[in-house]
């Protein structure tokens, strides 16, 4: 069995920090790619930044500059840290994960963090 738990959600004011973690536990052989993704009601869910296992990101347009994702392949974890937040930064943040069973590649989805950015 495989779990994926995001954390480090909560209330900022604009302009501020934020910075998630993401770790996947479980039995598995790999890790392939990973993501944070988001959704606020009434919307699809949307990348935000997706990261290799060779740590190559890829980030959306409103993301590039000031998100940063990373990624410890050590402790299976992903981190996105996210400076000068705007209002419409509010969501709830989603971890996705490929994982390597040894015998299929299965995708895995945390529950989500709210982010809440209001003043």
């Amino acid at each position: 069995q495989v779990q994926v738990m995001e954390s480090g959600g909560g209330l900022v004011q604009p302009g501020g920090s934020l910075r998630l973690s993401c770790v996947v536990s479980g039995t598995f052989v790999d890790i392939d790619h990973m993501a944070w993704y988001r959704q606020v009601p009434g919307r699809d869910r949307e990348l935000v930044a997706e990261i290799t296992s060779e740590h190559e990101p890829l980030y959306a347009v409103y993301a590039e500059g000031r998100f940063t994702i990373s990624r410890d392949n050590a402790k299976n974890t992903i981190y996105l840290q996210m400076n000068n937040l705007h209002l419409d930064d509010t969501a709830v943040y989603f971890c996705w994960a490929e994982v390597w069973s040894g015998v299929r590649q299965t995708d895995y989805w945390g529950r989500g963090t709210q982010v809440t950015v209001s003043s």
